[in-house]
């Protein structure tokens, strides 16, 4: 199956504590799956951890989620080398790819080195679901503020630009994500974007933002723009609460 066009929900949530489980699979991610039109069979998940190194232990918990929802789960590596032989068709088998947080300098770096970033398109192209968390939700798009540095934000601008906005994430939870972003908007260092609370998420079709859900109540999303006198203008976006 393939989403009806090419579909993107870039997050900044998509998981869940759970009593027996690290984590399980959140509403965000649930409607990752929704959006790709799977019936009558598993849906095909593949899951990315390169913001994290390829963590053995972030594969083993995403394996365990994935059973209980009863996804088909893989994954794709890069660390210490490839885990399969043609990635573009690998991605091209899924229904969903999810990608995981952690360094988005890292995770674009090394997409690139593979061809990751090629590969990503053609999927996207293809109506495979892309969704992801924090550094997988930048990297879809021009570039946010990352972490990745350091621990004081900076930004960064060269993401795959699928989407042709910036992102910001973490919106609510990191007290300098919020001005970093408007101030890097304002400047023109990025572009206007899109930003979102812990548990929230923005859904695209083709480069075109169609809704923002949450999956905790309380989380917002946002459209940043610079405004005709040179500051940042936010606007609060509908939210489309989930579950």
């Amino acid at each position: 199956m393939a989403a009806d066009a090419p579909t993107i929900l870039a997050t900044s949530g998509g998981w869940a504590l759970d009593d027996r489980l690290r984590w399980r699979v959140g509403a965000l991610t649930d409607l990752a799956v929704e959006l790709s039109g799977v019936t009558g069979r598993a849906p095909r998940v593949t899951f990315l951890g390169t913001a994290c190194g390829d963590n053995p232990a972030l594969y083993h918990e995403f394996y365990g989620a994935a059973q209980r929802r009863g996804i088909a789960g893989s994954h794709l590596q890069l660390f210490p080398m490839p885990n399969v032989d043609d990635i573009t068709a690998h991605l091209l088998e899924q229904d969903v790819v999810w990608v995981w947080g952690g360094s988005v300098a890292g995770l674009l770096a090394m997409w690139r080195l593979h061809g990751v970033d090629r590969a990503m398109r053609t999927a996207w192209e293809a109506g495979v679901v892309l969704t992801g968390v924090s550094a997988g939700s930048i990297c879809w798009h021009v570039g946010g503020t990352t972490d990745s540095f350091g621990p004081e934000l900076r930004p960064i601008d060269d993401g795959l630009a699928l989407l042709p906005w910036s992102n910001g994430v973490h919106y609510d939870s990191e007290e300098q994500r919020r001005p970093l972003f408007h101030s890097l908007i304002a400047d023109g260092t990025l572009p206007a974007g899109y930003a979102t609370d812990d548990g929230a998420g923005i859904l695209y079709r083709g480069t075109e933002m169609v809704g923002a859900y949450a999956e905790r109540d309380g989380a917002g999303a946002y459209f940043v723009e610079r405004g005709a006198d040179g500051t940042a203008v936010e606007t609060e976006l509908p939210v489309t609460r989930l579950g």
